[in-house]
């Protein structure tokens, strides 16, 4: 019998969906937990270890999320299929308001700029 998946943590549950100029109707699905891999680490900088402690998890799941984002990203670009975010096993983070790379904490901070 399979292991449940354990949730891993992101710090944004907001679905994106990512359009591009897609010559056809098809779209590729990635889950949030691994946008959040790919924010982490190409975006934010982070090594595969520093990212698993983000999303608390065992650096080796961080690394499989990552592949399956890559792949997936680069399928998309490949075969001009736009990119829909939603989905996966994930909850939302629980981090300190000083911890520089939340997603959640620059959220609530540009909302309360702008009122």
């Amino acid at each position: 019998m399979a292991r449940k998946e354990k949730p891993r943590t992101v710090c944004s549950d907001q679905k994106r969906y990512l359009l591009s100029r897609s010559k056809s109707d098809s779209w590729i699905e990635v889950t949030v937990d691994e946008f959040e891999t790919i924010r982490l680490i190409d975006y934010e900088n982070l090594t595969q270890q520093e990212c698993a402690h983000m999303m608390k998890v065992a650096r080796t799941t961080v690394q499989a999320i990552y592949e399956r984002a890559r792949y997936k990203i680069a399928e998309a670009l490949l075969k001009e299929k736009s990119i829909c975010v939603k989905g996966g096993t994930y909850r939302l983070c629980d981090h300190p308001k000083t911890e520089i790379h939340c997603l959640k904490h620059r959220d609530q901070a540009e909302e309360s700029s702008l009122t």
